[in-house]
């Protein structure tokens, strides 16, 4: 089990980091194309049938970027897609989703002083929430409203501020927030997979087969893009908030993960005003920073229950906490860990718990053991700079109790 436990963080390492390059290499491509998409120029000289075009130089090089709204007369052989940076970077998310938080349900997904749910209860409920955003978000596209792009986009807002509220209600405040990305990122994902890239089928098709393509396909094609544009800074900050617990931890996480897809919105505003050389929207940036500041102040707000010590054992800690070694155990992690690990952490400059992790109690010990002999028995990596002193046989103490608890 000890060995299993190494094994299994390097997995999550390895899933994480998947993760990140294809996220980066997505969102890279998408801001891209957005930019070009809204720089383009028309001039004299461009081809029949082309709606603009635009010179860019990079890497030593210029290019000569030229857009059709359907197609060209003619189909050239070689298509590159952009479509596997999507599919790979939701895979990869969904990977860490289950890795993380429906392997762990019983300490990350799930508070049993929030809502005590079985795992299986947990984990059905995110897999449908998850559904449920994509199941709306298109019928709105499909629907009268979404011929409206404010109409469409309020109502959206609607959803994801009554989403943010009721994952706060299900959930851990880690897990509601990071669900928020997981909800909005597979909405991004399903746009690309069942939108997007068959819409560019058919058009491919239809050229082939000698038929003129029908423009609707391109123009349905740009608005789901250009939604993805505008919701990937909110994904990223949700994606970042397990380890920000003002953001996460405090009772008016909902309203803040509401607020960040504001902060989002006009942010991108801004870039693609300036890309589509209508003007600098300066006010956006002032927009922004009061957000921000509004975010900052809501999370001085009372911690969420559990944040405080008042935690509930889990099912998955109740053999730690009947393990041989537990008081020893217990005793070290709260004599060495406990004074930056605690409500009101004790240690020059730690001003919060890290991560929201209280490790004051025995319950809480309990509830974060394989954390705790990943991060202070097989490594070194806690206490930082081992501020504590904590010696070679404390490490080992907590190695032995996680395989007593693991049933080793």
């Amino acid at each position: 089990m000890g060995d299993f436990a190494i094994f299994y963080e390097w997995l999550m390492f390895a899933v994480r980091w998947l993760h990140v390059i294809t996220a980066i290499a997505w969102i890279g491509s998408s801001f891209y194309f957005i930019a070009l998409d809204l720089g383009l120029r028309k001039t004299p000289s461009l081809p029949p049938l082309a709606h603009g075009e635009e010179w860019q130089v990079h890497g030593g090089g210029f290019y000569h970027v030229q857009k059709y709204l359907v197609a060209p007369e003619f189909l050239p052989e070689h298509l590159t897609w952009f479509k596997w940076e999507s599919y790979w970077t939701w895979f990869s998310g969904f990977m860490l989703l289950v890795l993380v938080y429906y392997v762990g349900a019983d300490i990350y997904l799930i508070d049993r002083t929030v809502l005590d749910l079985p795992q299986w209860g947990g984990i059905a409920l995110s897999l449908a929430s998850i559904v449920l955003g994509w199941v709306l978000y298109d019928s709105l596209c499909k629907s009268p409203i979404g011929q409206s792009t404010t109409g469409l986009m309020l109502v959206l807002f609607a959803i994801l501020v009554a989403m943010s509220w009721g994952y706060t209600q299900i959930f851990t405040g880690r897990a509601a927030m990071l669900h928020m990305g997981a909800f909005t990122a597979t909405i991004m994902a399903a746009n690309v997979a069942m939108i997007i890239i068959p819409n560019q089928k058919i058009v491919v098709a239809d050229l082939k087969a000698g038929r003129v393509p029908d423009a609707k396909y391109g123009k349905i094609a740009k608005q789901r893009s250009l939604h993805n544009n505008y919701l990937t800074l909110p994904v990223i900050f949700f994606m970042l908030s397990s380890h920000y617990p003002l953001a996460f931890a405090t009772q008016w996480n909902w309203i803040i993960a509401s607020l960040i897809f504001l902060v989002g919105v006009v942010i991108r505003h801004y870039f693609n005003t300036r890309h589509a050389r209508k003007g600098n929207p300066h006010w956006t940036w002032a927009v922004a920073v009061v957000l921000f500041l509004i975010i900052a102040w809501l999370s001085t707000a009372p911690k969420l229950p559990g944040s405080a010590g008042e935690e509930v054992a889990s099912r998955a800690a109740e053999p730690f906490l009947a393990a041989g070694h537990f008081a020893e155990a217990s005793l070290t992690v709260q004599t060495r860990c406990a004074m930056c690990h605690t409500a009101e952490p004790a240690w020059p400059g730690i001003y919060e718990a890290p991560k929201n992790v209280i490790l004051d109690n025995d319950i809480a010990v309990a509830n974060h053991a394989r954390d705790i002999a990943i991060q202070a028995g097989y490594s070194h990596a806690m206490p930082p700079g081992n501020a504590t002193e904590m010696t070679l046989g404390e490490r080992a103490l907590l190695v032995e109790w996680f395989r007593e608890g693991s049933g080793q």
